[in-house]
């Protein structure tokens, strides 16, 4: 398709405040530049306080959403949220990577929405390497990163995860040192990344801005630790934009 738009495509469920998933990626890749293209993997019934419900989308009409995007759209970056299951998700992934074998997929291994519904469990771990080495990056939260592997630590986690492919540990769950988020990459690189700002105000759909905010520096074609760099300071003019859970989308690169 011949103009000037840059496609991304979010794989993500439908949240009806705005908050998060499909509509919080869309505002996401709007401030950025880019024209967000999107496949429901979800129905939620929920609000920024009060996750009720999740009706699953049914995984052939998953795909055929998926088919008709790239019989359209040239697309480079994908942003996957909530899939039913590790069996799905699989799914996906292979169909994505037929249509598009250099594609970068952005995982965010979502197991629990913030109102405290329970998605998925990793109780299936024998699909978990096949879809590491599908995934460009994925991106964890602390609690998220815990439950992959329950037999292993967090180091452990990671230095496993990371010979497939790429890992942003997102650091808002940590006890330690909270706020701080580090990227693997490369097998071997570990890159720091701390908060620039000294407090935030906490946001409904905080972690699907993040990872929104990642595929969105990686289909502007920046490299991956400038990526992770710049979406970390998006999401922090996000938690800050205002005091409520819902916040606004603006995007102010930091030099």
């Amino acid at each position: 398709m011949q103009n000037d738009k840059t496609y991304i495509l979010t794989i993500a469920g439908h949240d009806p405040s705005g908050g998060a998933g499909l509509t919080s990626d869309f505002k996401t890749f709007e401030a950025h530049g880019l024209y967000g293209l999107s496949v429901c993997t979800a129905i939620t019934v929920q609000n920024d306080v009060d996750f009720k419900d999740c009706h699953w989308v049914k995984p052939e009409v998953i795909s055929a959403q998926i088919n008709t995007l790239f019989e359209r759209f040239e697309i480079s970056v994908v942003k996957i949220g909530i899939v039913e299951s590790w069996e799905v998700l699989l799914s996906i992934l292979k169909q994505l990577n037929l249509l598009n074998p250099d594609i970068k997929i952005v995982l965010d291994p979502i197991f629990k929405a913030s109102a405290g519904f329970d998605f998925h469990t990793s109780e299936n771990q024998q699909v978990l390497d096949f879809i590491w080495e599908r995934c460009y990056i994925i991106t964890p939260n602390y609690d998220e990163i815990q439950l992959l592997y329950p037999e292993k630590n967090i180091e452990e986690t990671i230095e496993h995860i990371s010979k497939k492919n790429h890992v942003y540990l997102k650091g808002g769950h940590r006890t330690d040192k909270t706020g701080w988020d580090e990227l693997y990459h490369s097998k071997i690189v570990k890159v720091n990344i701390p908060p620039s700002v000294e407090e935030v105000s906490e946001k409904h759909g905080s972690g699907c801005v993040l990872s929104s905010a990642l595929a969105s520096h990686l289909a502007l074609e920046m490299p991956l630790e400038d990526a992770a760099q710049q979406a970390k300071y998006y999401t922090e003019q996000f938690l800050n934009s205002n005091s409520s859970l819902l916040g606004y989308h603006n995007y102010q690169l930091k030099h």
